[in-house]
């Protein structure tokens, strides 16, 4: 089974078990991913911050994932 994010998973602990998902950041406008705002920041706080639909980017996110682990 692969890694599985969600609304409230920090986004360093993301970009260290899922590093392919950092293009997907990028594409939301969030170019400083190892900026100290990063490191604590959850995926619904970045959503927020950059007018991105939470739950739409957490199920992309979670596909890149599948599809990398596969």
């Amino acid at each position: 089974m692969a890694y599985k994010i969600n609304r409230d998973t920090l986004i360093s602990e993301i970009l260290e078990k899922a590093p392919e998902t950092a293009p997907l950041f990028r594409e939301i406008g969030m170019h400083c991913l190892g900026c100290a705002m990063a490191k604590g920041e959850t995926v619904a706080m970045a959503c927020r911050a950059h007018s991105v639909d939470v739950n739409s980017f957490v199920e992309k996110a979670n596909a890149a994932i599948e599809e990398f682990a596969s």
